[in-house]
């Protein structure tokens, strides 16, 4: 039996599936960034498990805030899906959105989310303090540590 969500445009992985769920334009209120908004579901189901989104360009708003998020949701934490969906958008980014290197961030204290990124290779090219005008200030996130990725340098 097939159900209708098995026919859904995904970006298949080994354990986590991406489906795009909206594209938001450029525009004044995002700085003129372009974002693509995922689902993360558990690979071949329907169960929703989290949510990524792929930040195209760079500026200042974004050395910070980073190309990618993410965001596990609490009872499925634990089992590497964060690095299996950044597995799937860094590919994404490179090829499709032609980004020669993408920046993800994470907060000093942050120990799973430090080794997802360590874990895909990624290059640790500063610890910043967040600028207080910056959106992330705001909400109480006062140092990044700054990863960078270039195609060919990580695990993917």
């Amino acid at each position: 039996m097939r159900f209708p969500w098995q026919n859904e445009n995904r970006i298949s992985g080994d354990t986590v599936d991406l489906k795009e769920e909206r594209t938001s334009r450029p525009s004044a209120f995002n700085d003129y960034v372009r974002t693509v908004y995922f689902g993360i579901y558990e690979h071949g189901r329907n169960e929703k498990i989290g949510e990524c989104d792929l930040r195209v360009g760079m500026n200042d708003e974004l050395y910070y805030a980073g190309n990618i998020g993410y965001r596990i949701y609490e009872r499925y934490r634990g089992h590497s899906y964060a690095y299996e969906a950044c597995r799937l958008l860094l590919p994404l980014a490179y090829h499709d959105y032609h980004m020669p290197e993408v920046i993800i961030t994470c907060s000093p204290d942050n120990t799973p989310s430090r080794r997802t990124l360590e874990k895909l290779g990624g290059e640790l090219i500063s610890e910043e303090k967040v600028p207080v005008w910056h959106w992330l200030y705001k909400r109480g996130e006062k140092v990044k540590r700054i990863y960078k990725f270039v195609e060919g340098l990580h695990v993917v």
